[in-house]
């Protein structure tokens, strides 16, 4: 390990802070779940968002998560390059769209077209829910990145 990666502070350096955000991951998931968005859906998303961010700890841990939601392998391969498979339904292309655009923020700003095809694929509590998830797993891979976690 780099002597500058081994000195990193890690997220739990702030313990009140970090049990607050997972505490917002926890409300997050469970209203995301409650408004009818499919676990296997909220992994996928925050699988992509953790490629994008570089999050090498949490593209595993939702990798992981996503196997016990019934993803298939060859679907969770495919995640990086989904627009060029036929394995996603609308509904996930929709969601995953909307995942690079929210994580990449400051390239895309959230165009009208990716906002208005997830719009039209999930209802107003959905789609509120899954901006929430985003966000949340967006703080954690800056937290992931920032920190260098690794997975075990």
């Amino acid at each position: 390990m780099d002597v500058m990666e081994a000195t990193r502070v890690q997220p739990t350096a702030a313990p009140e802070l970090y049990r607050r955000l997972l505490e917002l991951h926890t409300a997050a998931d469970r209203a995301a779940v409650a408004a009818g968005l499919e676990r296997a859906l909220l992994e996928l998303v925050r699988i992509r968002a953790s490629q994008l961010n570089g999050c090498a700890y949490c593209v595993d841990l939702h990798s992981t998560a996503a196997v016990e939601a019934g993803e298939t392998p060859r679907r969770l391969h495919a995640v990086t390059v989904w627009r060029d498979t036929p394995f996603f339904t609308p509904r996930e292309r929709a969601a995953l769209a909307l995942a690079e655009s929210m994580t990449l923020l400051s390239e895309s700003h959230v165009p009208d077209d990716v906002y208005a095809a997830a719009a039209d694929e999930f209802d107003e509590a959905e789609l509120s829910c899954l901006m929430w998830t985003l966000t949340v797993v967006n703080a954690f891979n800056r937290l992931g990145v920032a920190g260098r976690l690794r997975p075990a």
